[in-house]
């Protein structure tokens, strides 16, 4: 049985380890708000940048293996002439991504974050030294592959696709709302895989409609064309706005 003394001890302890872990917490609070008020700065930053330049932006973004790069390059193949874009590209590791894109002629460069899983404006401002800004009037910024992180961060961009595969479930925008909340359009790529994975792609767009009613939806095929032609009008009529 605990003396009063010990007792008295304890309490003190417990309440000071409460009062430590709620002002570590509020001080991960005020950092993370530091760094997302550095980010917004930066961002609007570029982006009046882009548009004294006349540069319509979008950043994508996906989970792993959604079909982001794959939908880019359907979209630059689409046309016979893509001059006017580039695109930056982001990613944990390696410039596979950027090679694909160079390989289309397209003005590609690759921010590597080494873990990070997502871009920050800054690093977007860092890089568009190495974009040909008085040669384009569309600019990709297709993000690290991840649902979560990328949602806070505003890389300057004028519209937010997010990138879905059918192969990836019909709930998934009902699994993470944030994502589709926060965008402005909605890609459903791997279509023609809808059949093999028992997927409906009209109850996705349901669901993602049911979260923001406000999406432009596009249902793509990188292998057999569908929706590609729409989605790269969209793409480079905004370019030219």
């Amino acid at each position: 049985m605990l003396t009063s003394s010990c007792a008295l001890s304890c309490k003190t302890i417990r309440r000071r380890k409460n009062v430590t872990g709620g002002q570590s917490m509020q001080k991960k609070i005020q950092l993370k708000s530091k760094v997302l008020s550095k980010n917004d700065r930066i961002a609007e930053e570029i982006r009046s940048r882009l548009q004294a330049a006349g540069i319509w932006s979008i950043n994508l973004i996906g989970s792993p293996g959604s079909g982001k790069t794959t939908l880019l390059e359907a979209v630059f193949t689409q046309r016979d002439d893509s001059s006017g874009a580039a695109v930056i590209e982001g990613d944990v590791k390696t410039d596979n991504d950027t090679r694909r894109i160079l390989a289309l002629g397209v003005p590609s460069v690759q921010i590597q974050t080494n873990g990070a899983c997502h871009l920050q404006a800054e690093q977007v401002q860092a890089e568009l030294a190495n974009v040909p800004l008085d040669d384009i009037n569309l600019l990709v910024v297709e993000n690290v592959g991840n649902l979560i992180c990328p949602v806070a961060y505003d890389l300057g961009e004028n519209c937010r696709a997010v990138v879905l595969s059918v192969t990836e479930g019909e709930d998934k925008p009902l699994k993470y709302p944030s994502a589709f909340f926060s965008a402005d359009v909605m890609v459903i790529t791997k279509v023609d895989l809808a059949p093999y994975v028992d997927v409906q792609p009209q109850k996705l767009k349901t669901y993602a409609l049911s979260i923001n009613p406000k999406l432009d939806i596009f249902i793509t095929s990188a292998k057999t064309g569908e929706g590609i032609g729409q989605f790269t009008d969209f793409l480079f009529h905004n370019g030219r706005q």
